[in-house]
C-alpha cells in the first residue's frame, strides 16, 4: 500500500532570506546579480540581466527610519563608551561622533532600502505579485 500526501499550501518562489540577502547586497531580489540601483538611492526600473520590474518599490521614507534608528543607537553607545574609557576634550567627542555618524549613514541608507525593496519583492507587496 502507497500513501500519497499533497500539500495544498504554495511553494515559496521568492524566499525571504534569499531576496534580504541580495537586497543588502544591491542586487535584484530576483537574479542576485543584477544591480539594483542606477544611482545613490535610485531603484532601476527593471533589472539589467534578469528584466525583472522593480519599479513597484514603495521604499519611501523606510530607509531612512531605519537609518536613523541603527546609527542614533550605536552613536550614543560609541560616545558612552569613549567617554568613559578616555575622556576626551568635547570638541574630539563631537569630531568622532559627526564623523562615524555620516560614514555610517552614507553606508548603511542604499543597504536598507536595498533590502526594504526585496523584502517588497519577495513578499508581493505594491504590485510585485504581477497583478498590476
Amino acid at each position: 500500500m502507497t500513501l500519497t500526501i499533497t500539500s495544498t499550501e504554495p511553494v515559496d518562489d521568492r524566499p525571504l532570506g534569499a531576496a534580504l540577502r541580495r537586497g543588502w547586497m544591491r542586487r535584484c531580489p530576483n537574479c542576485g546579480t543584477g544591480h539594483m540601483m542606477k544611482g545613490y538611492l535610485k531603484v532601476a526600473d527593471t533589472c539589467p540581466d534578469c528584466g525583472e520590474p522593480l519599479h513597484h518599490h514603495r521604499a519611501d521614507d523606510g530607509p531612512a527610519y531605519l537609518t536613523i534608528l541603527v546609527v542614533g543607537k550605536s552613536i550614543m553607545a560609541l560616545y558612552l563608551a569613549v567617554f568613559l574609557a578616555f575622556r576626551p576634550e568635547p570638541w574630539v567627542m563631537i569630531a568622532l561622533c559627526w564623523a562615524v555618524a555620516l560614514a555610517m549613514a552614507l553606508w548603511l541608507l542604499p543597504r536598507f532600502k536595498g533590502a526594504l525593496v526585496a523584502l517588497q519583492w519577495s513578499r508581493r507587496m505594491h504590485g510585485f505579485g504581477g497583478e498590476a
